[in-house]
């Protein structure tokens, strides 16, 4: 594919500028800004640092880009060098030939579009109870019986699985897919190299979490294990049940003291997220073409993710169903959006820089 440009002006010259691939993901960091303060105000309720109890985010983003860049750097300059002497020299080397100008940009640009993005949708999500105090989870309980012939999914899947060993295993990938979604898209920024996998996987990943927050205000939901904690008392404690009972701790403590607890509420289950952003990963992972091994890793993670979010009770089906839905459509869209194939990073380059004379005046040839 022959990349796509954009032709535009600077000093009077003509330029030609290559799309990075991030400005939609830049443009919807910007709106999920402004939609948290605008929510925030009407709410009157402050915004916060969703992960402030690890330190403040102007300290911690440089030292995830530092970090993200020692560890791209540092192994190849150590495999490089002849000596331990000259490792300084390959450092320099390495740095040079990987991170110029326009690599950088890429990076901390999609770096920091996704961490405001993140952050101001956790904002979003824990302004829900807020500003729709309506619950459906009823309405969507009563639509799982239907669909299951009037019995409970996660009760089927306890039925089937058991509530021991199935348990273990499936809060394991359950609390993966938590390190692994930050992990992906520093591979995809920093590892990578390849802008139109990365801008694609970047931009559909704020895409998810822009859709998944609008459907959360639209029909808010608490899900099974707050709606109904009893049909989850038989399962063995797991990292994931001592995650569900912190996440609704804060939530009553922000319900009871909103203007001055430290913590954001998180709970809100439809759609899932988690369904989503693994959906659209297989997606991405598909069409960019990558190892059909990893493409078969990712869809099993898939179902096992389906199935771990309804066991646990985290989710209703419907809630499921609806993030298939929006992981397709974040995929969908993103690639429209994603940086040619042309994986050269050029900034600008001057198409024809016309000659002077004396006088300051375009000469003719």
């Amino acid at each position: 594919m022959t990349p796509r440009l954009r032709v535009g002006l600077q000093k009077g010259y003509p330029q030609v500028v290559r799309r990075t691939g991030l400005e939609l993901s830049s443009a919807l960091a910007v709106a999920s800004v402004i939609a948290a303060a605008m929510v925030a105000w009407y709410c009157d309720l402050p915004l916060r640092d969703p992960d402030g109890s690890t330190g403040p985010t102007y300290i911690r983003l440089p030292v995830i880009v530092l970090l993200a860049l020692l560890l791209d750097i540092v192994p190849r300059a150590v495999t490089r060098a002849s000596s331990w002497r000259s490792i300084r020299e390959s450092v320099v080397d390495v740095a040079r030939e990987r991170w110029q100008m326009a690599s950088l940009r890429f990076m901390i640009v999609g770096l920091v579009g996704w961490y405001v993005t993140y952050a101001s949708i956790r904002n979003l999500k824990g302004m829900v109870p807020f500003a729709n105090h309506h619950l459906y989870d009823g309405d969507l309980a009563r639509l799982d019986r239907a669909m299951f012939g009037g019995h409970r999914p996660a009760t089927l899947l306890h039925d089937l699985l058991g509530t021991g060993i199935a348990a273990h295993v499936l809060s394991f990938f359950y609390i993966v897919w938590i390190v692994a979604l930050p992990a992906s898209l520093a591979v995809a920024l920093v590892w990578a190299r390849r802008d139109r996998i990365s801008s694609w996987w970047v931009t559909a990943v704020s895409l998810d979490w822009i859709m998944g927050v609008v459907l959360n205000f639209a029909l808010p939901t608490l899900g099974p294990i707050y709606d109904r904690p009893g049909d989850f008392a038989d399962l063995t404690p797991t990292s994931t049940t001592s995650l569900q009972q912190s996440m609704w701790t804060e939530r009553l403590d922000v319900l009871a003291d909103p203007a001055h607890t430290h913590t954001v509420q998180n709970i809100a289950a439809f759609a899932s997220l988690h369904v989503a952003i693994a959906t659209t990963a297989c997606i991405v992972a598909h069409r960019a073409g990558l190892h059909r091994a990893l493409v078969h890793a990712l869809r099993a993670f898939l179902v096992i993710t389906m199935v771990a979010t309804v066991y646990f009770g985290w989710h209703y089906v419907s809630d499921v169903i609806a993030g298939v839905l929006v992981g397709m459509v974040a995929a969908w869209v993103a690639e429209r959006f994603a940086a040619p194939e042309d994986t050269e990073k050029v900034e600008t380059r001057a198409i024809e820089r016309p000659r002077s004379n004396l006088a300051g005046k375009p000469g003719h040839s």
